[in-house]
């Protein structure tokens, strides 16, 4: 088991707020009428700058428009960010950037429902809002077709948007169910809170999801007047990044958003900046959790300036595991089970934060003392050149695998356009590199001071030491004639066709009896993403030892007879690699990427972590302690809930000690406190080898010389016990509905459940995949489009199908967040269109925009390489070729409405499904009976 560290994805995809000029409706009603398309044809672009492959053009109205052409991927990624977030909102309209994202997915007078069209054309897409940007993007196969439908879309939602008062009705109750989702996260509240405590005035002391009393009382007059004042070709740019033709797209650009008429108003800076400090601020946060955190929040100088890049380096060298400062001063010491960090680089001053995270029996004081020590103590015991180097290795190689990614690329840019400027993005890392120990050390110097720091709590002191924030500088002068580098080398256009795949592919055995598949093509950045899995021991000889499965597996990382922790960790950022491994059970999982020239050595650290583990005693006491602070920490939290709750139907087959047995939660503590290292080197001793096993690799590299490294890497590596799979056993369908309460949580859980027997080569596989994206499988689905489209119930609802290759083991199921107080309304939601599924079957139509979305999103993954290695992998498991995916596209194609409804009518069968919901229902009940009085 492994710990999940902190999504900063998930956490910024809620955002955190902002300020703004005093009333939108007015002021943009006046600019409303000359905000119209011109007559004639669209003005053309002009080339403004290009760096590193990036050209950027200008368009009359003042639309600004990157273009990155890259034909080594069959995709294309379309990308609008608009310079307005929650920074922007003024007092009691906390939440408008946020809700107005939302409301531009409901699409304009002519255009129907967007969600439901991108889903329909299956698209990958999203809108994100933040401090001070928001952005939609949207990546598809590319084709003519598609760009110009993307293009279009784009240019209509930015002036012609509904931002309607009954689309606004029904999406309030989503976006609370999206706060409630946040409220259930200890590291979110507590960001909200130090963020809070921290800003006396400046928005960025807001989350920019909102006050719940703004959200539910915006007016819809006021949410139109932004809309008008911000959403304009003069407060946009636009970048298309991937395969299509430059000339092509920069004539439909200004096709479709040439036309667009550039507003007579004028955008105001803002211009709110918070004093110098003059103390310690602190907040306590009391909610119902087993997880504690302790955390120090710095303000800190905007993205923009040259500090920015110092501060990144110091999140690395203070806040990353396992060769951070933080992590050897708290966890490797067991004062706490995990640490993070997070640098806000944001337009305007913003703040890094450090964390950290307990079990229930460690002390907070104690790990408090540590944090503020070990990130303040950095004037008496500065920052090496050691750690400097790995900062900028960490640093500089995240950077290049976003611009060897068109698609990451495209979206990241949002980031640095919302600084002030896209090339914003290469000036940073162009500082990195010339970081030296001087500039770490004065930034350290400067910010991380006791005067400077929210923790939990108030302490007055008689001599304040103030920070100095800088203001931003003059981006336009900074980034004025900068030229940049030469672009990075593009790959081979790739055909991800199953037929040219199974061509491309080259498969053989190694001595030993490994399968490997070997998939060789030119990349951009010349990357390339491999898979390993190993298959160990029977259901007899492994009985009773899933813990040591799982623990022997998470020890392979944690040292070897060559490096040790850090210094692996430090190796595999030197290859500009990633390795992860996982196992549990029967399997180990092994996933890895890196880039041509350093595969053959990342092949040999592969080797050494593998065969050579050195399962460090330290090591393994800290495992034990991150699992068991896991289990703890998960109990009271509905998801939880409902998994222990469904446990008993699902071990209903096996014994416990089975490998197939999963354990309940003390069961799961007493199993792990028990469990000591010599029974975890047994497991490896007894088990590991690679003589049942598949290892895949994607994207450029020389087949030759990776065929003769695996010879010594599995091919001669042969497990003492030999591999019979355990089959996963039938489980009989029974009816339940269970509540169970969590209190004190405001987002609740709901899973259903439907099993069958059946498997993959069943005639009815292809029908139940279509039912399923009709059902709830797609944005465009019927429980997506009643549940969050229609009622506004839940943020997210869904239904899936699991139908395996070897098993007839199926599974149907839905899950859904909700409010606890919605509890009946989401029950009678699902009960009613669960009926309508069964009695009517689907539509023509329903059919074939779902057969088109299944069709989008197979061909998006093959096109991915580490999907695509993980197909391979998959395949040789199975002994099967990409002629089987071929096979189910074209039953997908060829199906009928009677198939699909047959199919629906023999295996769903809502009468045997089990219904579990969890959440403080309790307390949801209290609260109406307090407001009924």
């Amino acid at each position: 088991m492994k710990l999940k560290p902190i999504c900063v994805a998930c956490a910024l995809a809620f955002g955190t707020i902002a300020f703004t000029a005093p009333s939108f409706a007015q002021d943009a009603k006046s600019s409303a009428a000359k905000t119209v398309k011109k007559a004639g044809a669209a003005p053309a672009a002009s080339i403004y700058t290009s760096v590193e492959g990036i050209t950027e053009y200008r368009l009359a109205n003042g639309l600004r428009v990157l273009l990155a052409p890259d034909a080594s991927k069959p995709t294309t990624t379309v990308n609008v960010t608009y310079l307005v977030g929650s920074r922007h909102e003024s007092y009691g309209e906390t939440g408008m950037a946020h809700l107005l994202e939302h409301l531009l997915f409901k699409g304009t007078k002519t255009s129907g429902n967007l969600m439901d069209q991108l889903s329909k054309r299956g698209m990958q897409f999203n809108g994100t809002t933040f401090y001070d940007r928001t952005n939609y993007y949207e990546t598809f196969p590319a084709s003519e077709d598609n760009l110009q439908w993307a293009l279009s879309m784009e240019a209509d939602r930015m002036i012609n948007s509904k931002i309607a008062r009954s689309d606004l009705d029904t999406e309030f109750s989503v976006v609370r169910n999206e706060m409630e989702i946040g409220e259930n996260n200890p590291f979110r509240v507590l960001w909200k809170q130090l963020a809070a405590v921290t800003f006396d005035w400046h928005n960025y002391g807001n989350n920019t999801i909102g006050a719940r009393a703004d959200v539910e009382g915006v007016k819809i007059d006021n949410l139109q007047g932004f809309y008008r004042k911000f959403y304009q070709p003069d407060n946009a740019v636009l970048m298309v990044a991937g395969k299509f033709d430059t000339d092509k797209t920069l004539a439909l650009i200004e096709k479709t958003f040439g036309g667009l008429a550039k507003p007579g108003r004028q955008l105001e800076k803002t211009w709110t900046r918070e004093q110098a400090r003059d103390g310690v601020r602190e907040v306590t946060v009391r909610r119902v959790t087993d997880q504690q955190m302790a955390a120090v929040l710095y303000p800190t100088a905007p993205g923009s300036h040259a500090d920015a890049a110092a501060l990144s380096a110091l999140g690395d060298i203070l806040g990353s595991a396992p060769n951070g400062r933080l992590h050897k001063q708290l966890v490797e010491t067991k004062q706490a089970v995990g640490v993070g960090n997070i640098v806000f680089q944001l337009a305007e001053p913003g703040y890094s934060m450090y964390l950290t995270m307990l079990s229930k029996d460690q002390s907070v004081d104690a790990a408090k003392k540590t944090l503020i020590d070990t990130v303040e103590g950095l004037s008496a015991n500065p920052v090496t050149e050691a750690e400097l180097k790995r900062a900028k290795t960490t640093l500089l190689n995240d950077l290049e695998k976003t611009i060897n990614d068109p698609q990451r690329l495209c979206v990241s840019m949002s980031e640095s356009i919302a600084l002030g400027d896209w090339r914003l993005f290469f000036l940073q890392r162009d500082r990195i590199e010339a970081l030296t120990l001087a500039d770490i050390n004065r930034v350290a110097k400067n910010y991380f001071k006791a005067d400077n720091r929210s923790f939990g709590q108030f302490i007055p002191v008689a001599t304040p030491d103030r920070a100095e924030i800088p203001d931003a500088p003059d981006v336009a002068k900074l980034v004025e004639g900068y030229k940049g580098r030469a672009k990075v080398a593009a790959g081979e256009t790739f055909d991800a066709t199953p037929a040219n795949i199974d061509k491309r592919t080259e498969k053989l055995t190694l001595a030993n009896g490994a399968k490997v598949a070997l998939l060789s093509k030119k990349t951009r950045g010349e990357t390339v993403s491999g898979r390993l899995s190993l298959h160990l021991g029977d259901e007899n000889s492994l009985f009773g030892k899933m813990v040591p499965s799982d623990l022997a597996a998470d020890m392979l990382m944690r040292g070897s007879s060559k490096f040790t922790r850090a210094e692996l960790d430090t190796k595999l950022g030197e290859l500009k690699a990633k390795l992860n491994i996982s196992g549990s059970g029967q399997n180990l999982t092994v996933s890895f990427d890196t880039v041509r020239a350093n595969l053959p050595a990342l092949l040999d650290v592969l080797r050494e972590v593998l065969r050579a583990p050195s399962f460090a005693a330290n090591e393994f006491d800290l495992l034990i302690k991150e699992n068991l602070s896991a289990l703890e920490s998960s109990r009271s939290e509905p998801q939880t809930a409902v998994a222990e709750a469904m446990k008993p139907k699902k071990n209903a087959p096996y014994k416990k000690g089975d490998i197939r047995y999963s354990s309940t939660i003390d069961e799961g503590i007493a199993e792990y406190s028990a469990t000591k290292l010599d029974a975890v080197k047994d497991f490896y001793k007894n088990f590991y080898g690679a003589n049942a096993a598949e290892f895949s690799l994607v994207g450029d590299f020389d087949a030759a010389v990776v065929k003769a490294k695996l010879a010594s890497v599995i091919g001669d590596w042969n497990s003492p016990a030999k591999f019979t799979r355990a089959p996963s056993l039938p489980l009989a369908a029974a009816s339940a509905s269970v509540k169970l309460e969590t209190p004190d949580k405001a987002n609740a859980i709901y899973m259903a459940e439907l099993t069958f027997a059946l498997n993959d080569q069943a005639p009815e596989y292809p029908a139940l995949l279509v039912a399923d994206n009709v059902l709830g499988g797609g944005i465009k689905s019927r429980l997506f489009g009643r549940i969050r489209q229609k009622e506004g119930i839940s943020y997210g609802v869904g239904s899936f199908v699991s139908i395996p290759a070897l098993d007839k083991t199926a599974n149907f199921g839905i899950s859904a967040m909700f409010a606890p107080q919605n509890l009946e309304r989401l029950q009678n939601a699902v009960k009613e269109e669960l009926a309508l599924f069964v009695k009517d079957g689907i539509t023509a139509t329903e059919l074939a925009d779902a057969k088109l979305a299944l069709a989008q999103t197979y061909t998006l993954r093959r096109a991915q390489d580490p999907a695509l290695a993980g197909a391979l992998r998959n395949q040789l498991y199975l002994g099967r070729s990409m002629a089987f995916d071929a096979d189910i596209d074209a039953k997908i194609a060829a199906l009928t409405v009677d198939q699909v409804n047959a199919a629906i009518r023999q295996f769903i069968k809502p009468e045997n499904m089990g219904h579990y919901y969890a959440g403080d229902f309790a307390g949801a009940a209290k609260k109406a009976a307090a407001a009924a009085k």
